[in-house]
């Protein structure tokens, strides 16, 4: 599924995260985030997971960081799936769509790569309007305390079959 957003501003430009961008991409995530994004389960799974530069993009306008999506190649019950997250956009972008726009070109670029499924962690009114269902979550467990029905997931091919079982490394 595919959501079709207005046209970026002319200025804002999405690219594919750089090592030269870690430092502006950690400033933001502590400012959306806060320590306590060290805590969450979500950051387990990141923990044993490999981080896929190929599918994790920023937004800048200028040089200026507006917003960050990241991915990771994992593994749930043995189904290699890829994990989205973080997702952080700067405050004061936050109903621009700059958001959607990153979310839409890490799985764009996750479905080209011919991975099957995404799954994340997040607000389910936000992100069922890419596609996103807990239904296709339910088997997925996650390493810690969560409410289940924030664990999300995307079918990126057809007929691939639903994850189920806990995370671990690809």
């Amino acid at each position: 599924m595919s959501v079709q957003f207005a046209p970026p501003s002319p200025s804002l430009v999405l690219k594919s995260e750089e090592i030269a961008d870690a430092a502006a991409i950690e400033a933001l995530l502590d400012r959306a985030f806060g320590p306590g994004r060290f805590v969450k389960s979500s950051e387990r799974v990141r923990e044993i997971a490999d981080f896929a530069p190929e599918l994790s993009f920023c937004a800048f306008d200028g040089e200026i960081l507006l917003g960050t999506v990241r991915m990771w190649r994992v593994r749930v019950g043995g189904q290699a799936v890829t994990f989205l997250g973080p997702l952080a956009v700067d405050h004061e972008q936050r109903s621009a769509g700059v958001g959607g726009q990153l979310v839409q070109r890490a799985c764009d670029a996750a479905r080209a790569a011919g991975d099957a499924w995404v799954v994340l962690v997040g607000d389910p009114p936000y992100f069922e309007r890419f596609g996103f269902s807990a239904v296709d979550a339910t088997g997925v467990r996650m390493p810690g305390p969560v409410d289940q029905k924030r664990v999300l997931a995307l079918r990126l091919q057809a007929g691939a079959p639903v994850p189920a079982g806990e995370f671990g490394p690809v």
